[in-house]
């Protein structure tokens, strides 16, 4: 089963844009990004595809593999897609670029789901970490995911799910991590279906893979890696890169 590791890269973030190339600890967050999952040794492949000529240099000049889009895309997994889709991989992971502190341990256990799922019951994998605070919870930047019994995702939404309409019930919240494992040839189908309309709503491309058919599965951890949406975001990542 061969395994590669794509990084999607754009330059013009809505809510922070150039957020991939402000200093991390002396770094570019990509070129952060990309030297954590590279050291992981999980991977077959790792590459950076982006739109943007500064963080494909960024990349190069790093000695890091970095591929330029040919097309303008609206979502990650698009972008990914048009890279791999004459790729030789069994399984790609989608881990964003601002996502500087990806661990090691979560990105095993979404190759480990692959592994053990003989009867490819799994279109995706991804992971999802139990948030326990009122202001994080409501935090629209924070993608609330529902499962099944099973763990199979039902919903993502950036609205609070699910409402809890009697307060005296013991509900669990989980926020949905920005990493994806995906079969090739799901994220191909994905690649060839126009935007749904629930993912146009939410601005959550995991929704497209539900509307079309796919079965993603949801495995629990409990690191919380610190994504850069805001520049309150980065902040809070160079702190935690001094403690």
């Amino acid at each position: 089963m061969k395994v590669i590791a794509m990084i999607p890269a754009r330059y013009s973030a809505s809510r922070f844009p150039g957020k991939l190339m402000q200093d991390l600890g002396g770094t570019p967050v990509i070129l952060k990004t990309y030297k954590a999952v590279a050291t992981t040794n999980l991977f077959d492949e790792v590459f950076v595809v982006t739109d943007s000529e500064i963080i494909f240099e960024t990349i190069a000049n790093a000695g890091g593999n970095a591929l330029m889009s040919k097309k303008v895309h609206d979502c990650g997994s698009d972008r990914i897609a048009e890279a791999v889709e004459f790729m030789d991989a069994d399984i790609v992971i989608n881990i964003q670029g601002d996502e500087p502190f990806m661990d090691k341990v979560s990105l095993r256990k979404l190759i480990n789901t692959f592994q053990n799922d003989t009867r490819k019951e799994v279109d995706l994998a991804s992971l999802m970490v139990q948030m326990k605070h009122k202001k994080d919870i409501e935090n629209p930047n924070n993608v609330k995911v529902i499962t099944d019994n099973n763990n199979f995702a039902l919903y993502f939404s950036r609205s609070v799910i699910p409402y809890l309409r009697d307060n005296d019930l013991a509900v669990k919240y989980y926020k949905h991590k920005g990493v994806y494992a995906v079969r090739k040839e799901a994220m191909i189908d994905f690649y060839h279906q126009e935007i749904t309309p629930l993912e146009a709503a939410e601005k959550i491309e995991a929704i497209r893979y539900l509307e079309v058919g796919k079965r993603i599965k949801m495995i629990k951890t409990d690191v919380e890696a610190i994504g850069i949406d805001t520049p309150e975001d980065l902040e809070n990542a160079k702190k935690f890169l001094k403690s």
